[in-house]
C-alpha cells in the first residue's frame, strides 16, 4: 500500500472532486492534510488535522507522524496555487518525487515566469516589476496605456487592475503601494480573446491539451461583479486555428520545467490569430474547467489528473464528444441572495441541455469570488447550441441581494 498525502487547507466541494479521484488509485492510502473537519471527507481517505496546511514545516511534521505508522510516502500533491510552494519544500525534505521548489517559484512568481518564458521565447506582455511609483510611471512612459499591475503570486486575478490613465494609475498604486517590501508586477495589456491552455505533463512530455474559451476576460470578470460571464469547451479543438497556442503552449510548459503534473494558462488569441501568453500556473485549473474538460470528453479528468500525478501515466486516447459551457451567476449589489430569478424560464428553454448546476442559495451571503454564487454546465454535441443555451441563461437568470 503506498502512502500519499494531499495537501488540502480546507475542504471545498472543488476540492473533494480530485480527493475523490485520488481515493480511487489502486493501491494508495490517501491521507488528506487539512485544517477542515474529518465529516467531510469521502470515504476511502484520511484525515490528518494540521493547524497551517501551508506551513512546511507543519507539513512534514505530519507526514513524519504517519510515516511512522505506515512507512515511507509515495507523493505529496495538492491543487491550490498558493500551497504548491510549500507542498515542493515537503518533497524536497522528505526526498519524494515530484516538482522541486526552484520550478514551483517559477510559476508561482509571475516575474519570474515571465522572464522564462521571454528567455524561450515564448510570446508574453513586457512587464517589469515595481517598487516604487516611480518605476510605474517610468513603465507607462515606455509602454503607454492601458496596463495592468497586480501582485507577483497572486491567483484568480486578485488584487489586480486594469490602469487606462495617469489618474487611475495613481488611484491603483496609492491601493497597491509598490515598495521593495512590497513588489507589484506591471504588464503591458494585451487585448484579444482570452482563452485558457490547460495540460497535463508526464516525465517533462505534454501528453494533454484542451482549450476553453473566456467570455468576457478574467479581469473584466473581476472589476466588474455584475457580469454573469461563460466559458465555452468547443467540440473540436483540433484544427489549424489552434495550432499556433498548441506550438507556444507546449513551449511555455517545457520552458517552465514541469515534469509531471497539470498546468493552467490563460492566454490571448490576437486581431491575427497569434497567440500572447498571459500566466502559467502548475495545478488543474479552477472554476469548474475540468468538470468542463470532463463533459467535454465524456471521461473524467479527475481521475486523469489523479493518475497522472500518483502514477505518472495518462490512460488514453482522449476523444471529445461534445462541446461543454458554463455560465457563472452573479449580480449587482451587496448582502445576501434575495431572489433568483427566471430560473422556470431558464429550464423551460435549455433544461434538457443541463448536465450540472450549483444555484445560489437564498439567504446566503454574496460571495467574494469571480466565481459568483453558483454556476449552471450545459453540454452538446454541436458547440453553436452550447454557445446559444449559454447566452441565454445569463440573460434569462438574474441574482438579486438585499
Amino acid at each position: 500500500m503506498r502512502t500519499v498525502f494531499f495537501v488540502a487547507p480546507f475542504l471545498l466541494e472543488a476540492t473533494l472532486k480530485y480527493i475523490r479521484a485520488a481515493t480511487s488509485v489502486a493501491g494508495v492510502r490517501l491521507v488528506v492534510l487539512t485544517q477542515d473537519a474529518a465529516s467531510k471527507l469521502p470515504a476511502g481517505a484520511q484525515h490528518y488535522a494540521v493547524a497551517n496546511a501551508l506551513d512546511p514545516d507543519c507539513l512534514v511534521a505530519a507526514c513524519r507522524d504517519v510515516m511512522r505508522h505506515t512507512g515511507g510516502v509515495h507523493r505529496v500533491i495538492g491543487i491550490l496555487e498558493n500551497a504548491q510552494e510549500a507542498i515542493a519544500v515537503v518533497r524536497e525534505r522528505l526526498g519524494v518525487p515530484g516538482m522541486d521548489l526552484a520550478t514551483a517559484e517559477r510559476f508561482r512568481d509571475k516575474g519570474v515566469m515571465k522572464q522564462a518564458l521571454r528567455d524561450a521565447g515564448v510570446p508574453c506582455a513586457r512587464y517589469a516589476r515595481l517598487h516604487s511609483p516611480a518605476d510605474a510611471r517610468k513603465f507607462v512612459a515606455e509602454v503607454g496605456y492601458p496596463v495592468v499591475l497586480k501582485p507577483p503570486a497572486g491567483a484568480g486575478c486578485k488584487a489586480t487592475y486594469r490602469v487606462n490613465s495617469a489618474a487611475e494609475l495613481e488611484a491603483a498604486l496609492a491601493e497597491s503601494q509598490p515598495s521593495p517590501a512590497r513588489e507589484v508586477l506591471a504588464e503591458e495589456f494585451i487585448t484579444g480573446d482570452e482563452h485558457s491552455f490547460d495540460t497535463i505533463v508526464i516525465n517533462g512530455q505534454v501528453r494533454f491539451h484542451n482549450v476553453l474559451r473566456y467570455l468576457p476576460g478574467p479581469l473584466d470578470v473581476t472589476r466588474n461583479e455584475w457580469i454573469q460571464w461563460t466559458v465555452l469547451a468547443p467540440r473540436d479543438i483540433s484544427g489549424p486555428e489552434f495550432d499556433p497556442i498548441r506550438k507556444v503552449g507546449v513551449a511555455a510548459v517545457q520552458a517552465l520545467g514541469l515534469r509531471t503534473g497539470m498546468t493552467h494558462m490563460e492566454w490571448f488569441r490576437r486581431k491575427d490569430g497569434s497567440p500572447v501568453v498571459s500566466e502559467v500556473g502548475a495545478r488543474p485549473p479552477g472554476a469548474q474547467f475540468t468538470s468542463l474538460m470532463t463533459y467535454a470528453y465524456d471521461r473524467s479528468l479527475y481521475h486523469a489528473w489523479a493518475h497522472a500525478v500518483i502514477d505518472e501515466e495518462l490512460k488514453g486516447p482522449f476523444e471529445r464528444k461534445f462541446a461543454s459551457g458554463a455560465a457563472y451567476l452573479r449580480g449587482p449589489g451587496q448582502g445576501r441572495v434575495a431572489a433568483v430569478d427566471g430560473l422556470d424560464e431558464a429550464q423551460r428553454l435549455v433544461g434538457p441541455l443541463v448536465v450540472e448546476a450549483n444555484l445560489p442559495t437564498v439567504g446566503a451571503p454574496k460571495s467574494s469570488g469571480y466565481e459568483g454564487d453558483g454556476y449552471v454546465i450545459v453540454r452538446h454535441p454541436d458547440t453553436a447550441v452550447v454557445q446559444a443555451a449559454l447566452r441565454t441563461i445569463i440573460e434569462t437568470v438574474k441574482v438579486r441581494y438585499a
